[in-house]
């Protein structure tokens, strides 16, 4: 672990925090490049385990950002990557809290933020498609991912449904050699 790193983590971090409109999970795409593509700092099973560890655990999507620097620095470098994506942002939106309480009243405002909905599922269907390409390279995973997401999509029921039938069926898959 060299200083360089953990400043590149900090600086890369925080822009990338500060722009994430939608919130981390749409920045996904960027943070894979950055990790994996840019600075070589894991590979696409590390990214796609770290991915899946930090949707699984309850808690924020920030926890990413964390066990990305926890995989390059360890300790410091999970300090660095939680700080420079929690500080920066939680600085940024007090200030737009009182910039915006002043712009409501704009017209221009009303259409600017009916653009978001559509900006933030185009980042989500990027980040989804980044992450599927990055985890998924057998059959049988993208069996698993569509049949969750259609399942998910038509059943309105508890997500516990296809976790534990996903952890089944990747179990069966694992005996049956295809994992």
């Amino acid at each position: 672990m060299s200083i360089d790193t953990l400043l590149t983590m900090a600086q890369t971090f925080a822009v990338t925090a500060m722009v994430s409109i939608g919130g981390i999970a749409t920045m996904i795409p960027e943070i894979h490049r950055i990790a994996v593509e840019n600075n070589g700092w894991m590979n696409d099973a590390d990214f796609s385990t770290a991915f899946a560890i930090s949707q699984i655990a309850p808690g924020p999507n920030v926890l990413l950002m964390s066990l990305v620097g926890w995989r390059v620095a360890g300790f410091a470098g999970l300090m660095v990557a939680t700080l420079s994506t929690v500080l920066p942002t939680a600085l940024l939106s007090l200030g737009f809290n009182r910039v915006e309480n002043k712009l409501k009243s704009n017209p221009w405002y009303s259409i600017v933020r009916q653009s978001f909905p559509p900006l933030i599922v185009g980042l989500m269907i990027s980040s989804g498609l980044v992450t599927a390409k990055a985890s998924i390279h057998e059959i049988f995973g993208v069996v698993i991912a569509v049949g969750v997401a259609l399942y998910t999509y038509h059943k309105k029921t508890n997500p516990l449904y296809p976790i534990f039938a996903s952890i089944a069926l990747g179990i069966l898959a694992g005996k049956l050699g295809y994992f």
